[in-house]
């Protein structure tokens, strides 16, 4: 038996607000094929597809979707079904997906694809049935198809931070891409090893996977011991070359 989905309303955001900007550092910078004169322009699109979706945090050329760019760049897909195909990739289900329970990956879906934060909890609750019920797919292409982000962005722009700033604020809201690509409760699970430096010093914690940690000092003093062993036995064969042994 299906889970019925809740429903929930808008709640008053900036971006449901209607008012006049005036141009500045603030203001998002919108990028769209519709007015694209040259391949560079192209290009600089896509990377603002995969700041927006894979945020700064995973902006490595590893994580680079050729075949998509190359669609992209053949007219065979739009920009919306670029965004798609970053939302669908392994990277993004690797980076975001799995290292998230399905309410916060949900809040980071609604910010990077329709530009806003979520409106509460029962929004949150109501994606993650459809995560649970029909996967990951299924909901990417309910964001996509929604009415909100065909109204806001359509099939030739990249998505946004919409209405950053109010008329009478004079800084807009901190940016999504500032925010950790992961909840809280995976970051407490990650593994910790605590470093203390001097009486004075700060304290500090560093996440260290295993293969990160210190190796223990006897095996460092076993590196230096066969070094300086094979050292000196190199120097015992040049002598003996020079001496005519």
């Amino acid at each position: 038996m299906a889970i019925s989905l809740l429903e929930y309303n808008p709640l008053s955001q900036n971006q449901r607000v209607s008012g006049f900007e005036i141009p500045n550092d603030d203001l998002p910078r919108i990028y769209t094929t519709d007015n694209l004169l040259t391949d560079n322009e192209l290009d600089t699109l896509m990377m603002a597809a995969y700041r927006q979706i894979y945020n700064e945090q995973q902006m490595l050329s590893s994580h680079r979707q050729l075949c998509l760019e190359s669609q992209l760049c053949a007219g065979q897909i739009t920009v919306r079904g670029f965004i798609r195909g970053l939302l669908l990739s392994d990277s993004f289900r690797r980076l975001v997906f799995e290292c998230n329970n399905n309410y916060r990956f949900v809040e980071i879906c609604i910010q990077r694809v329709l530009g806003r934060n979520v409106y509460g909890d029962r929004e949150k609750i109501t994606w993650s049935i459809v995560i649970a019920t029909k996967g990951i797919e299924a909901f990417i292409d309910a964001l996509l198809g929604s009415d909100e982000y065909l109204n806001n962005f359509g099939d030739s722009t990249v998505p946004y931070q919409r209405r950053r700033i109010l008329p009478s604020r004079t800084k807009g809201e901190v940016t999504f891409a500032h925010t950790t690509r992961y909840g809280s409760d995976y970051r407490d699970r990650l593994p910790k090893q605590v470093f203390k430096g001097n009486k004075g010093a700060a304290r500090l914690d560093y996440l260290r996977w295993e293969w990160q940690k210190s190796q223990p000092a006897i095996i460092g003093k076993i590196g230096a011991g066969f070094v300086y062993a094979g050292a000196g036995f190199v120097g015992i064969l040049i002598l003996a070359v020079f001496l005519g042994f």
